[in-house]
């Protein structure tokens, strides 16, 4: 886990040339520059802060572990891949000092009762489609397709036995050669704009008016719905507690490390303060 996430500091953003101090022990300008890679951002000086951010954090975990007594036990993941000495360190000091309670069953059942929407399978759609596609940045195009696709709904609605060979004719999808059929459709397996307009079509009808894509403008018939089920507590009470648990940690972490940073003399960064405990 990147401890400094974890701990949801947000730094104040210092001025790349000034020197970060950590009670006292410089952390050397090369070392935040190279740090920089790991904290993409907009503006250089953004990530020169979060890089600072993340140095000063490791030095005061460093200089804990350095109070503690403790010595590196690098572990080793199933790749072959070994912590560095001082990646062991700062895990050796979080496990010693950030202590993290498991959630119990009560807490599990509360959190499965307050979120019950999230513990649904997915509903899946049987559709059929005509799509008149359009580039997005063609304005005239974009046009022309919408007035084509609203001219073949028009058709279907009072033909809508036409579906198939309408599709087979002007659909811009491979799916024309059946009929415009996309077979059953799941969750983020379409475009948003799709997905969404499939809950609002009801089984055995076409769309009232065609859905604009990135893609261009589509005629949807929603042929069947299997609407998702609630899954029993039981068979989610695991992944709640792993959820829970992550969630009590990260929370550890961050007052701890606003703890530490709030009694060290950190010069170059604003640590101290700048973030809350994350409560809910």
């Amino acid at each position: 886990m990147d401890i400094t996430t974890a701990a949801g500091i947000k730094p104040t953003v210092s001025v790349p040339n000034e020197k970060l101090f950590v009670n006292g022990v410089e952390v050397p300008r090369t070392a935040v520059a190279q740090e920089m890679q790991h904290h993409p951002a907009l503006k250089p000086s953004d990530a020169w802060a979060a890089a600072a951010r993340a140095l000063a954090i490791r030095e005061l975990l460093l200089q804990r572990a350095q109070v503690l007594g403790l010595s590196p036990a690098p572990l080793t993941d199933g790749e072959g891949r070994q912590e560095t000495g001082d990646e062991a360190l700062v895990r050796l000091v979080v496990e010693i000092e950030v202590v993290t309670p498991e959630p119990d069953d009560a807490a599990c059942r509360r959190y499965y009762e307050q979120n019950m929407r999230r513990f649904r399978t997915s509903d899946l759609f049987e559709v059929d489609h005509i799509l008149i596609a359009a580039d997005p940045k063609d304005h005239p195009c974009r046009i022309k397709a919408a007035a084509l696709a609203q001219t073949l709904l028009s058709q279907l609605q009072t033909a809508p036995d036409a579906f198939a060979a309408l599709a087979q004719a002007h659909s811009a999808c491979p799916s024309r050669e059946m009929g415009g059929n996309l077979g059953q459709i799941g969750p983020r397996q379409t475009v948003p704009e799709f997905e969404s307009a499939l809950r609002d079509i009801d089984p055995g009808t076409i769309g009232a008016v065609p859905v604009e894509t990135r893609y261009g403008f589509h005629i949807v018939r929603v042929n069947r719905r299997k609407d998702g089920e609630q899954l029993p507590y039981d068979a989610v009470a695991g992944r709640i507690a792993d959820y829970l648990c992550d969630h009590v940690r990260h929370s550890a972490i961050r007052q701890y490390i606003n703890v530490l940073s709030g009694q060290a003399d950190i010069r170059g960064i604003d640590l101290a303060g700048s973030a809350s405990p994350l409560v809910q």
